[in-house]
């Protein structure tokens, strides 16, 4: 029994709390990637590609460039920079509510709103029309994708500067995953924390975005068919985890 109480104590510290917002936002970013990101951005990081290899003269094609090119290291870190601004500023808003004598349970509220937007996604993915609005979530609202659109259409192609700008405007693209991953990193009522835990989502994006960047859509489309159970499943776990934290913050 004295072994049962230690552990839920240690599992409802703000160290564990927090460790465990990041780990699971990093298993969400690797999970969400393969289900949602990978299809919804893989042309964007396609285009990028092929945008600087057009730019090398033929005789400089090597592999090595051909990878350097597929990894998009300057795209991704304009994708983690906004992540990591979108994270700080979550965490500071809900910092500021949570002081109102109303809000003391904002941050197991915002934990248990990410795990349900992350079952619900899983739900979708493993039963395709049981949750009619679980669709909702993966769509852009129309006038956000259009000012991306128009911003993205004045960055320069095939420069390290302009794969940065590239990410730092699609770091914005909204959709269910960024919605989730948000509400968690406010949940932990910190700046420098919901940065940190954006971060640890971001980089679980980039996995499987670099196989496409790599091996071309075709390859990442294969890819992902073979971890097409495995994604939702781990989706799952990682939305129980979620609710199972939010529940220690509100117990």
């Amino acid at each position: 029994m004295e072994a049962v109480q230690w552990l839920g104590a240690l599992c409802a510290s703000e160290p564990a709390l927090r460790g465990g917002i990041l780990a699971g936002l990093f298993l969400a970013g690797a999970a969400g990637s393969v289900m949602h990101c990978a299809p919804m951005c893989g042309p964007f990081v396609l285009g990028q590609v092929a945008d600087r290899m057009a730019r090398l003269p033929a005789a400089l094609i090597c592999e090595r460039r051909r990878l350097s090119a597929g990894l998009l290291l300057p795209y991704h870190a304009g994708r983690l920079l906004t992540y990591a601004g979108l994270g700080a500023l979550a965490a500071a808003s809900a910092a500021v509510l949570s002081r109102a004598p109303w809000m003391r349970g904002l941050s197991g509220t915002l934990l248990a709103l990410a795990g349900v937007i992350f079952l619900a996604h899983a739900l979708h993915r493993l039963a395709p029309g049981r949750l009619p609005f679980a669709p909702v979530l993966e769509r852009a609202p129309p006038g956000i994708g259009r000012a991306l659109a128009r911003g993205v259409a004045r960055v320069p192609r095939g420069t390290a500067a302009g794969e940065f700008a590239m990410g730092l405007l699609l770091g914005f693209l909204p959709c269910g995953f960024l919605y989730g991953a948000l509400i968690a990193a406010a949940a932990t009522g910190r700046p420098a924390m919901g940065a940190a835990a954006m971060l640890c989502f971001g980089l679980g994006t980039v996995p499987s975005l670099a196989v496409v960047g790599i091996a071309g859509q075709a390859a990442g489309r294969r890819w992902q068919r073979g971890v097409a159970l495995a994604g939702p499943a781990l989706m799952t776990v990682n939305a129980v985890a979620l609710l199972l934290l939010a529940w220690r913050q509100m117990a």
